[in-house]
């Protein structure tokens, strides 16, 4: 892994992890009824999937680059 791969993942599995948040929070129908727990909980889930199927390849990161910058 390279500072180039591990910054793309990154920000890929920070991307993910606000999408997921925005979208359990938007399924609740009144905001005070958020269990921010739960929330959280997806959130955290969703970032460690992200970086766990970067591990597969990330189209960011050029294939044979090998080098840390």
């Amino acid at each position: 892994m390279t500072k180039e791969w591990l910054k793309a993942a990154g920000i890929r599995a920070i991307k993910t992890g606000a999408q997921v948040a925005i979208g359990v929070i938007g399924a609740t129908t009144v905001f005070s009824a958020v269990d921010w727990r739960i929330v959280g909980g997806t959130v955290i889930l969703s970032i460690i999937t992200s970086l766990l199927t970067s591990l597969a390849g990330l189209p960011e990161v050029s294939k044979g680059d090998d080098t840390d910058a």
